[in-house]
């Protein structure tokens, strides 16, 4: 059986919703007569694009942004940035979401692991993360899950083009603290942009005075973070951390 309700067989019908691969092969299985498969099939043809469209409105437009940036730069208080989660580990954070369904989470994994290609294309753009301590201490999921993520971490961190940096746990409150992650992206050509989060909705910031705050609170962020290579350190002292009682 496909294990999809009449609702969301009217939302993928009206395209409110697009049907994650497993679901689309359910589906065709259970109408095998009159789809032969076709589904599936134009399911991998428009992956690329179905994938986007997990994504809310608001949020649609930013993955075209990073994937035309020459510089990223991300500061995270609370979470490890989207482009270098793992699967388990963002699965683990959809799931927090009250009355999410599994196809749905599903869509945003798979979504969110499509936007990472963007670091590994030929030309990656540079990216730079700023991240809380903290964030590698909060369990989410389980140890394996955060054994795996920090892992992930510390072979990204080894990158050249990636930079990544720590605040401390113990370096106390600072300016990243209220005000939620956000990110800035720079283009060859044109100005920057940013993009924050909120706790309704993330947004686009296209306003140059906007940008300008966000790039000077990014710029106070890096005082309070460790070296690139003591942050590494930081990172292996983590991921001990989380084998301890495995």
């Amino acid at each position: 059986m496909a294990h999809v309700s009449g609702k969301l067989i009217s939302a993928y019908e009206n395209g409110w919703r697009v049907p994650t691969r497993p679901t689309t092969g359910h589906i065709d299985a259970v109408a095998q007569l009159s789809t032969l498969g076709a589904l599936t099939e134009l399911w991998d043809q428009f992956e690329e694009g179905m994938n986007y469209q997990a994504y809310p409105d608001w949020f649609q437009d930013w993955p075209d942004k990073e994937a035309i940036a020459t510089t990223l730069r991300w500061f995270e208080p609370t979470l490890v940035p989207g482009l270098m989660q793992t699967d388990m580990y963002a699965r683990a954070v959809f799931s927090t979401r009250i009355g999410v369904t599994e196809d749905e989470i599903d869509g945003l994994v798979a979504a969110r692991l499509k936007r990472q290609e963007v670091l590994t294309r030929p030309e990656p753009p540079a990216f730079w993360v700023i991240l809380d301590e903290w964030a590698l201490r909060r369990p989410v999921g389980n140890r394996h899950v955060m054994l795996e993520q920090v892992n992930r971490l510390i072979e990204a961190a080894q990158r050249p083009n990636i930079v990544f940096e720590l605040i401390p746990a113990d370096a106390g409150a600072h300016e990243g603290l209220y005000g939620g992650g956000f990110a800035i992206a720079d283009f060859k050509d044109g100005p920057s942009v940013a993009y924050q989060e909120s706790a309704v909705q993330g947004q686009i910031v296209q306003e140059a005075e906007h940008v300008r705050t966000l790039m000077s609170k990014w710029t106070t962020l890096g005082t309070e973070a460790l070296p690139r290579k003591a942050s590494i350190t930081r990172l292996e002292e983590a991921a001990k951390s989380w084998t301890s009682h495995l």
